[in-house]
């Protein structure tokens, strides 16, 4: 979730001037397509968490409110076309009370090989588990978590081939700073490793691929916009390397892109599936929009 002073102005001031931007930085991802998604149900929008299917067939999509939703993809010469949506769900608390706007701003969204979802929330820093109800048990809190900023909590949730979970904030402290990576294992989060923070990119999403390596999706907000960048990392339980950008777009490329998730096409082909967040504002959009990752 974005909240910046300047946000709404920036934003108009894009729509008013049209401006348009180079592709950017091109990386080693191919765009697919882009495909707006649109409702008018009071409470869509806002999304920033996303896991698609193995097959990228359906999708899972959690928002800022507190919302869960489910929804299945068409697809045609490989582009969505279509998205059709289930009903929009409140996330609700072990005993199945609506969460509260304190502790409602979910974030980050990962499903193990077992198919177990998990929530990443920030206001109250937490991870926790989500079961078909939409009721959310919450994991071990370690006092780390209650030390990050308000805004830029755990954006960015992944769980591993091992069903193990990663959690990583928005910001670092610093710029200079990496961004610490902290682990969920044995009934504990335990830092695990960190990820260098440059060019002015915030994380706000994460995944682990079908290849096993580490899928990291970050923002910038320039004032008129956004930019958008990828980065891909090896993995083992010694932590993150061999860093490589897979996509670095330029400003208003696309929008807030916020939910990333991670699958293989029937040709073999590993795809980035992005969601955005809208920030519920009506000069914002919520789209999904895909690229392609050559092995």
């Amino acid at each position: 979730m974005l909240r910046r002073p300047g946000l709404a102005l920036g934003a108009g001031l894009a729509a008013i001037l049209a401006l348009s931007s180079p592709a950017g930085h091109p990386g080693q991802a191919a765009f697919v397509g882009s495909f707006r998604w649109t409702s008018d149900h009071p409470a869509f929008g806002g999304f920033s968490g996303l896991e698609v299917s193995p097959d990228g067939a359906s999708f899972v999509a959690i928002g800022d409110r507190g919302r869960v939703v489910q929804g299945t993809f068409r697809r045609e010469e490989g582009r969505i076309v279509s998205v059709a949506r289930g009903d929009i769900l409140p996330l609700r608390g072990p005993q199945g009370a609506p969460l509260d706007a304190k502790s409602h701003d979910a974030e980050g969204l990962a499903r193990t090989p077992r198919g177990q979802l998990y929530v990443s929330f920030e206001g109250r820093h937490r991870v926790a588990a989500l079961d078909p109800s939409g009721r959310t048990h919450p994991l071990d809190r370690p006092r780390s978590f209650a030390r990050l900023q308000a805004n830029s909590g755990l954006e960015a949730l992944a769980a591993d081939a091992n069903g193990l979970l990663y959690a990583i904030p928005e910001r670092s402290g610093a710029q200079n700073r990496p961004f610490p990576v902290w682990r969920f294992a044995g009934g504990a989060w335990r830092q695990a490793g960190e990820l260098p923070r440059s060019g002015g990119f915030l994380v706000v999403g994460a995944d682990f691929g079908p290849d096993g390596r580490f899928y990291l999706l970050e923002r910038a907000f320039t004032g008129i916009g956004f930019r958008t960048r990828v980065r891909r990392f090896d993995h083992d339980r010694t932590g993150f390397r061999n860093g490589t950008t897979l996509l670095e777009t330029a400003t208003r490329r696309h929008d807030n892109l916020e939910g990333l998730s991670v699958w293989r096409d029937a040709g073999g082909t590993i795809r980035l599936t992005m969601l955005s967040d809208d920030n519920m504002q009506f000069f914002q959009q919520t789209e999904f929009v895909e690229y392609r990752v050559p092995d």
